[in-house]
């Protein structure tokens, strides 16, 4: 039984894989039907599924392929033509074909089969013996169910399923009223082989073969555990060689822990790499389904259209394959029926009367991008703002301030729609929807770009795996955040002038868009200390088809990072997808971009006022705020007394770990800090290495007051962010001419 089982596994794989291939080489036969050599291939498949599910006892898989496979061998003998009418009928075994193999799958046998193959093997049957096929009654206007109400829904559905029921009664009677006598099966002898043929397989060498192994893939995401684990600790093994570097400078051992740390970190992401391509697929597995569906709507819509396929062996994750299938096929729907004119409005515009939609994968950074492109009507910025306002999507005022991009993106909101009428294909504005919520849950990201009467190009870009991402590290007051590269568009530096109020929101007109604008530490509810700086970092962050500018502090840098669950406890926090572990050791949270996209929405925050306000807080010394920080009480005594006449507030901290607690309280935005450097518990240069860290005082003027004179001890301040070195003893008005240069203190009479 297990060895039946393993051979129905290794069936279906193979039979799916060849299903898929006959259903694209028939609509490229349809395109070129004198391809003798591409109509014996597709007779080859069909045989080879039949003699496969016969030696298996799939009964009515082997029947309908056996149908099929006489109208191919009638076809590749020349005695009949592939005519569109006669494709459809090919086609539609196809499909009938995969739903019997997916019963297969499902339940283990086709015996129980739901699916009715006996209307479309008489169509086979008829177009093999060359009986003209019987057209189809023309069926009524489809209804337009939205001015029914719920109640004469209901009723229309009640009877669509009676008429379904009676015609199901009719097709069983009239099979039992059949009686088949069934020819004896006669025992068929073993096929010779010749000679010849033995000799031929006897040279065959296992090593000539292919060697393949089938994985579970739950043992390749173990694996790619592991090896975020790795990464990991080559993180921090590349982190502890610096520090260790550093401190051993000059040293020989250094050489040899150079070259170990070196291969390892070469080793881990070759194997990371490796790993990785065991997981990935080429995205023809989604490619491949696309002929055929062009094809159909061509026929559906009655427009002369073809696909142009490229970049089809560009790899993907698993993952993501299966969730980018059902965004692409809802956008070449989009592009048959919205974009392809039909052929006599091609005409008059001096358009090639054949539409063309091309489709194509390629590689750009740590992304793939796939693009859909149309040489159609274009989309019409105006009358999508137009449609948008009738259907109470947008306001007014947005109209009139949206951009051509951003009227774009409209296509993409829940139930917006330019169709006339609804039909099979389009009209309920449903599908463009789906494309958004697929694409935001990869966080890819949407582009389009649209010429009226040119045509549209739509991208998207999709990271390549989800398990270990680069990122980009930011930070906010004291904490570090890590943004999915994948979805960072760009950094800019601007000025706090260029950021202006519409509508109760912050925004900045980046080149030619309107950019809304929050700030990390405003979305998270961080305790934000307003500086003065007349500048600021804006991290791009672009999700589907939307855009955001975050304000950060800092740009910190690029990261290869490993996603970690936050665990059941801190699960579901709101803007956080989870955390890394990185070099220091340290634990960052990552940015959940969506739901960061969601929350910046209800940021009311008027930057521009808060910064107005910061500048012009200062107004007199006491608003002011000195640290001093001595281990020795009369050396505290002599620094106050002397700067007490600038009329400024001044703190005290009687060694380093209570001067960084009074720091950490975030209770006084301190302008300046006066340090020694011997002192009990934590040093001053450990000190003002901590303080540093912090974004709000990474400029804040750290003055050192100490003994040591030595040159070494003054470039050690330097390297730790000391901006002055006083040196005792001092005269008082030193000390407080170069307290009030460093705070730029604005003079007054007491001073």
């Amino acid at each position: 039984m297990e060895d039946l089982k393993e051979i129905i596994e290794d069936f279906l794989i193979e039979a799916f894989e060849l299903v898929e291939q006959i259903d694209q080489n028939l609509v490229e036969l349809e395109n070129n039907p004198e391809d003798l050599e591409l109509l014996n291939a597709i007779f080859r498949v069909a045989h080879t599924v039949k003699g496969s599910s016969s030696f298996l006892n799939f009964d009515i898989l082997t029947k309908l392929t056996h149908h099929m496979e006489d109208v191919l061998n009638k076809a590749r003998k020349e005695e009949l033509k592939m005519t569109p009418e006669v494709m459809d009928v090919v086609l539609e075994s196809i499909d009938d074909m995969k739903a019997l193999l997916q019963e297969i799958r499902d339940k283990g046998s086709d015996q129980e089969s739901n699916i009715d193959i006996e209307d479309i093997c008489e169509k086979l049957d008829a177009i093999s013996k060359n009986i003209p096929l019987e057209k189809k009654e023309e069926e009524p206007a489809s209804q337009d169910y939205s001015n029914m109400s719920k109640d004469e829904i209901e009723k229309e559905i009640e009877r669509l399923l009676q008429e379904k029921k009676q015609e199901s009664k009719k097709r069983k009677a009239a099979k039992k009223g059949e009686v088949k006598k069934e020819k004896p099966k006669v025992p068929q002898k073993p096929p010779q082989v010749k000679k010849e043929e033995k000799e031929k397989i006897q040279k065959i060498s296992p090593s000539s073969m292919e060697q393949t192994i089938r994985v579970e893939v739950k043992r390749l995401d173990h694996l790619m555990n592991l090896i975020g684990e790795l990464v990991l600790g080559k993180n921090r093994l590349l982190k502890i060689y610096d520090d260790v570097e550093e401190r051993y400078e000059g040293e020989k051992f250094l050489e040899e822990l150079n070259q170990v740390v070196s291969s390892i970190s070469i080793v881990t992401t070759d194997l990371q790499i490796a790993v990785m391509k065991t997981r990935m697929l080429p995205i023809a597995k989604v490619f491949n389904k696309f002929p055929r569906l062009v094809r159909d709507l061509s026929r559906e819509l009655n427009k002369d259209m073809e696909l142009v396929i490229s970049g089809e062996d560009t790899e993907l994750d698993k993952s993501i394959i299966e969730e980018i299938g059902d965004p692409l096929v809802h956008i070449i729907r989009n592009s048959c029926d919205h974009g392809i004119e039909n052929a006599d409005e091609r005409k008059m515009l001096g358009k090639k009367e054949k539409g063309t939609i091309e489709l194509k994968a390629y590689n750009e950074g740590n992304q793939i991008v796939i693009e859909v492109k149309d040489d159609g009507k274009g989309l019409d910025p105006e009358f999508l703002k137009q449609k948008a306002l009738e259907k109470g999507l947008i306001s007014q005022r947005e109209a009139e301030t949206m951009g051509n991009k951003e009227a774009f993106t409209l296509i993409f909101k829940p139930g917006f729609s330019t169709a006339k009428a609804v039909t099979n294909v389009s009209g309920r504005g449903v599908g463009m929807d789906v494309v958004k919520t697929n694409i935001e849950k990869l966080n890819g990201i949407i582009d389009i770009d649209s010429e009226l009467g040119k045509g549209t190009v739509m991208k998207l870009k999709i990271p390549l795996t989800l398990a270990i991402i680069q990122s980009l590290l930011v930070g906010v007051q004291e904490e570090y955040y890590a943004i999915p590269l994948a979805s960072v568009l760009e950094t800019v530096r601007i000025s706090m002038d260029d950021i202006y109020m519409i509508e109760g929101r912050n925004v900045l007109r980046l080149r030619d868009e309107i950019l809304s604008l929050a700030r990390l530490s405003d979305i998270f509810g961080i305790e934000q200390v307003y500086e003065t700086n007349e500048h600021a970092y804006v991290v791009v962050i672009g999700l589907a088809e939307l855009k955001l500018g975050i304000i950060v502090d800092s740009l910190v840098g690029q990261e290869e990072i490993v996603i970690k669950s936050m665990g059941d406890y801190l699960q579901g926090i709101e803007g956080i997808a989870g955390a890394t572990i990185r070099g220091d050791g340290r634990v960052t949270l990552i940015v959940d971009i969506a739901a960061l996209m969601d929350l910046a929405k209800n940021i009311k925050t008027n930057i521009v006022a808060q910064s107005q306000i910061q500048k012009t807080k200062k107004q007199s010394p006491s608003d002011y705020n000195i640290l001093i920080v001595d281990d020795s009480k009369t050396d505290r005594t002599i620094m106050r007394k002397s700067l007490d006449k600038l009329g400024i507030n001044i703190i005290e901290a009687t060694n380093g770990v209570e001067a960084l607690n009074i720091v950490k309280s975030n209770k006084y935005d301190f302008d300046s800090i006066l340090i020694d450097i011997e002192m009990p518990r934590m040093d001053g240069y450990t000190l003002a290495s901590e303080i540093k860290k912090y974004s709000r005082y990474k400029n804040i003027p750290l003055i050192a007051v100490t003994s040591r004179t030595s040159k070494s001890d003054r470039l050690r301040g330097v390297e730790v962010g000391m901006t002055e070195y006083i040196t005792k003893p001092y005269s008082s008005e030193y000390l407080t001419n170069t307290v009030s240069r460093n705070i730029k203190l604005p003079l007054t009479e007491s001073v």
